[in-house]
């Protein structure tokens, strides 16, 4: 998740054609995840701390590309298309460390409700694994927000919509041309 996010930051601040860093950039976000990772591994050891990094590295991200959003001038349909992208990958992402937390603090009595109700409803019951699920519903929408970025600022966004496969997972792809009478 934490190498997920560098790349998404890595992506909004290389959006330009020009690369503005060469490789000092990759190198520097992945030697910082790297410290997270060792860190976290070898001395921490706190899921506190592994939230925090994982907070900073997404808000990170974030806040650097909505300021590339706003040095943009875009069309009403992309900018409605950025709010929900960005709105869904934090709902999916605050949702996540939400029941995380309450994982966190409730456990010994979670898992003696899953143990009260057994399969296959203990699996409600799984708070970090919905960590997991929600982490990753909100970092789709996210990358997808990133994308949808670099798109914007090449000046192609008109040419893109957001569909979802069965309704649920989200993908950018090319607008249906409308039909000439």
């Amino acid at each position: 998740m934490l190498y997920a996010c560098a790349l998404g930051f890595y992506s909004l601040v290389e959006i330009d054609q020009k690369t503005r860093f060469g490789w000092k950039l990759p190198a520097a976000l992945i030697a910082f995840q790297a410290a997270i990772t060792v860190t976290y591994i070898f001395w921490i050891q706190s899921p506190v701390f592994h939230q925090a990094a994982f907070a900073l590295t997404v808000c990170g991200a974030v806040g650097f590309g909505h300021r590339r959003q706003c040095e943009m001038t875009v069309s009403n349909r992309t900018r409605r298309m950025f709010q929900r992208l960005l709105l869904q990958g934090f709902l999916g992402m605050a949702g996540g460390f939400f029941v995380w937390n309450l994982d966190n603090i409730f456990c010994h009595h979670l898992r003696t409700y899953r143990a009260h109700v057994g399969m296959p409803l203990d699996a409600i019951l799984q708070l970090h694994g919905w960590w997991h699920v929600l982490t990753a519903y909100g970092s789709t929408y996210l990358l997808l927000w990133v994308h949808l970025t670099k798109l914007a600022r090449m000046g192609h966004d008109h040419l893109f919509t957001i569909r979802h496969y069965a309704g649920i997972v989200p993908y950018i792809t090319l607008k249906t041309p409308k039909k000439i009478d």
